[in-house]
């Protein structure tokens, strides 16, 4: 199993951008789907963006469709959201998960690993 640490979140004004990263640990890193969700005050945790393993497939949430962008690299076991045109209604804990299953990760269904979340704060 992998764990996983998420980095760069922060406060950003509307329309900024920002660029998380998640450092997986275990050498079957690049076996795993990877995926980001979210989770704003009072809400429930929403799915945002998954990308295969082999980094082929990827799916997002129509919320962020077009402006938010998943990738990985597998060489230095680490996925990307890069975050444009962000508004205040992206402000939440956003956290990196794996599953060697993909559709596991985008139904976010019995996931294998979570990250213990970063924040992001989009100021109007």
């Amino acid at each position: 199993q992998v764990q996983l640490v998420e980095s760069g979140g922060g406060l950003v004004q509307a329309g900024g951008s920002l660029r998380l990263s998640c450092a997986a640990s275990g050498r079957t890193f690049s076996s795993y789907a990877m995926g980001w969700f979210r989770q704003a005050p009072g809400k429930e945790r929403e799915f945002v963006a998954a990308i295969s393993w082999t980094g082929d497939n990827t799916h997002y949430a129509d919320s962020v469709k077009g402006r938010f962008t998943i990738s990985r690299d597998n060489a230095k076991r680490t996925v990307y959201l890069q975050m444009n045109s962000l508004n205040p209604e992206d402000t939440a804990v956003y956290y990196c998960a794996g599953d060697h299953a993909y559709r596991d990760v985008v139904f976010g269904n019995d996931v294998e690993a979570w990250g213990q979340g970063t924040l992001v704060t989009v100021s109007s």
